[in-house]
């Protein structure tokens, strides 16, 4: 009976992987795709929210320089009938719980067309956006707990992105091209870096990787739809002294990009996404903590943001290799705890991850922020400043020379980190996409990208690219040699010594599966978490104005006239901005007088307006609204507009206003 039972599983795994290679074989001359592309605001609490990036208590939202969005594409080839997702979102993390919600959506919309497996969702990794979205502890301690309202705007709006991607599904073509882009990026921890191999250090330029990938997509009838690229650097050209929300350096890329295309942000918008890569140990400020806040942190995004913008706009003008070939994809989830590592990903050893812990150095922070102490403390070097218990943990001889600080898979009732990780895998023809829910450092990066080439058909035309902070968060990987000095990205490195070595391992079977046709096994499922969270910071009591005032009143007009190039500044008696998201919306407009009639020109999504909150008193707020005029405005009459909304003292209604000052000339 077993054997008859092993023989009928044995027949009906060969037909399954037979049919998966029929499959692809007529889709190997495919060019054709279904494709569409959406964007959706996921901007959250303007004013009082904590920040997520830095781990800074006294970091919180008050105000914004522009709006974050949610970026979505679902591509199909209809050789084979196979569907992804992809999306990328202005987030400093996304964590496993807006995975876990977004699929549940798209569940009880679209019934089984999308799960787990075919939607990936990314993020830029901006430090400049509200927290409190993550549901483990460790994500939420400086946030002061969850935020159900941010979470629930980030779920929507991811929601809503790929709900207008799919309602703009057309016949496409997909290109590629990819170039090199110096100066922008510097590897911030270059003393971990060199502890790799000389020989394997031989073989790059530059300790960064400085290659962008970028794939366009364009309807049958010549009209672009939107395009993606990847291109490693972390979003901290704003620091941690900066409180006003905004995408960074490829928030800024995108803005660029979508606005040569007049994209309104609306249903059938033209949609450009700037993805990261292997950006672990890769920093926009070459000295270090030099990036800025005000317009010197302004000066710094545009100074890492722009060159993105005009690499990617040659690359989309000059893109010329066909995407030929079906679609496929692989999902597996791993307990990252208790991986056997085989001994070719090792040092020939069998070997295994680690529970969970940080060490000491983490808590120092990095070349690009603010901690306590200093990095590269290991048991190896261990001194005066560590006392010897913490080498003497009992994770100590699997986490190697990492002096713990502290353990975190073993806390009650639930783990502070996710134990159970999401690796997937997308296959666009002969452009496979490895995504990847860690901060990956450029080393480690281009040996998991060597893994899944080494399985790949020995022809010049295949790709790999990386995509990571997808689809769950779990700090970084380093390689086990830069692990050894444990600087921050070492420190951070959650499951030991051997963590890349389990990555490799698990690509490497993802990427084999992925060719051969065969299934994978789906893993344990992680658990959701999210009807067991706390929020500690308290929410808007009510808003209010002085006696002989109003919402929407100007506090401090603006001057009669300014020359182009000038900065127009007025402040209005406001109120709380954690009263209305405003999605898809704005609390300013800047508004030109044109044929009597007054045209909006600017919004707060404008990356040259600001909009700060400041409280006044228990609950007045002051809203001051800024316009930094281009030196090659149009002449003319303008005003500021100030929208918002107020809640009231007796049953907290809310209620809009609108608030406008003195008509201003421009000349």
């Amino acid at each position: 009976m077993h054997r008859k039972m092993f023989s009928l599983l044995l027949l009906l795994t060969s037909s399954a992987a037979l049919a998966a290679n029929q499959g692809m074989k007529s889709c190997e001359n495919n060019s054709t795709f279904n494709i569409g592309a959406g964007i959706y605001d996921i901007t959250g609490p303007a004013a009082e929210q904590r920040m997520m990036g830095y781990a800074m208590l006294n970091q919180s939202t008050s105000g914004l320089y522009s709006r974050l969005w949610a970026r979505a594409f679902v591509l199909e080839s209809p050789c084979n009938g196979k569907r992804v997702v992809f999306v990328n979102a202005d987030l400093g993390q996304l964590f496993q719980a807006v995975k876990q919600q977004v699929v549940r959506r798209l569940k009880e919309k679209y019934g089984n067309l999308y799960d787990e497996r075919n939607v990936l969702i990314t993020a830029t990794h901006q430090h400049s956006g509200p927290g409190g979205y993550s549901t483990y502890t460790l994500y939420n301690l400086t946030i002061l707990g969850f935020s159900e309202k941010n979470f629930n705007a980030i779920v929507n709006g991811i929601v809503t992105a790929i709900d207008r991607a799919q309602m703009n599904m057309a016949p496409a073509t997909i290109k590629m091209a990819k170039g090199q882009l110096s100066g922008v990026s510097f590897n911030r921890s270059p003393q971990s870096y060199a502890l790799n191999p000389e020989s394997e250090r031989a073989l790059y330029r530059r300790d960064v990787d400085t290659e962008m990938t970028l794939i366009r997509f364009d309807s049958l009838e010549g009209k672009p739809i939107g395009m993606i690229n990847w291109f490693p650097v972390h979003g901290v050209s704003m620091n941690n002294k900066n409180h006003l929300i905004n995408g960074d350096n490829k928030g800024y890329a995108e803005y660029l990009f979508e606005r040569d295309f007049n994209s309104d942000y609306g249903p059938h918008a033209f949609v450009a996404a700037f993805a990261q890569a292997n950006a672990g140990d890769v920093s926009p400020n070459e000295y270090g903590h030099e990036g800025g806040q005000g317009m010197e942190g302004m000066k710094a995004v545009e100074r890492a943001g722009r060159p993105q913008y005009e690499l990617a706009r040659n690359l989309f003008e000059s893109a010329s290799e066909v995407i030929r070939g079906g679609i496929d994809f692989r999902h597996v989830f791993v307990e990252m705890d208790k991986v056997n590592i085989d001994p070719r990903y090792t040092d020939g050893q069998m070997r295994m991850t680690c529970p969970p812990a940080i060490g000491v150095s983490m808590l120092a922070g990095t070349a690009d922020g603010e901690g306590v102490g200093r990095q590269g403390l290991s048991c190896a070097n261990i001194s005066s400043v560590i006392p010897a218990f913490l080498c003497e943990n009992l994770t100590t001889s699997c986490q190697g020379v990492k002096p713990i600080a502290l353990q975190l898979g073993n806390k009650k009732p639930y783990p502070w980190v996710p134990l159970i990780l999401p690796f997937q895998e997308f296959k666009l023809g002969q452009l496979v996409i490895v995504a990847a829910p860690f901060e990956l450092t450029t080393m480690s990066g281009r040996r998991i990208k060597t893994a899944v080439q080494e399985q790949l058909p020995k022809v010049e035309n295949n790709h790999v690219v990386l995509s990571t902070l997808a689809n769950a968060y779990a700090q970084y990987v380093t390689t086990p040699e830069e692990y050894q000095l444990q600087r921050y990205e070492g420190a951070s490195n959650l499951f030991g010594p051997w963590t890349l070595s389990a990555l490799r391992q698990q690509y490497a079977q993802l990427t084999r599966s992925l060719l051969s046709g065969e299934t994978v096994d789906s893993g344990p499922t992680p658990p959701d978490l999210l009807d067991a969270q706390t929020n500690f910071q308290p929410g808007v009591l009510w808003d209010s104005t002085p006696s002989n005032r109003q919402f929407g009143d100007v506090y401090k007009n603006v001057e009669s006239s300014y020359k182009p190039g000038d900065s127009v500044q007025a402040i209005f008696w406001g109120a709380h901005p954690k009263n209305n998201y405003r999605l898809q919306n704005t609390f300013l407009e800047v508004q030109h007088l044109e044929n009597g009639q007054w045209k909006t020109v600017r919004q707060d999504r404008d990356w040259d307006t600001e909009y700060h909150w400041q409280r006044s008193g228990l609950a007045n707020s002051l809203v001051t609204i800024v316009w930094r005029m281009p030196v090659d405005v149009q002449p003319g009459q303008y005003r500021i507009v100030h929208h918002g909304d107020a809640k009231s003292w007796w049953g907290g209604k809310i209620t809009p206003y609108a608030g406008y000052s003195a008509v201003f000339t421009v000349g």
